[in-house]
């Protein structure tokens, strides 16, 4: 009798599940499709120019980081030191 109580509450348990899945998956694509419509209509725009930078610029950028990448050997000179 009690294996009999056990299915019965296993099989409402899984009726509820799907229900509750089928209501979600109504929700999710819903609420998906009106996301993906947006995007696209925004993607649809006119394309991008490609930025340029000047050589000056390019150079200020590469020294910075030149800059940056000796710092960080100073500092690891540093503790290899210590």
């Amino acid at each position: 009798m009690a294996i009999e109580n056990i299915l019965a509450q296993i099989d409402s348990e899984i009726e509820r599940l799907k229900q509750a899945r089928s209501l979600l998956a109504t929700i999710g694509t819903a609420s998906g499709n009106a996301g993906r419509k947006v995007k696209k209509a925004a993607a649809k725009g006119k394309p991008r120019k490609k930025r340029v930078l000047s050589a000056e610029a390019r150079k200020r950028i590469a020294d910075a980081q030149r800059k940056r990448w000796a710092a960080q050997r100073a500092k690891a000179k540093g503790k290899a030191k210590a």
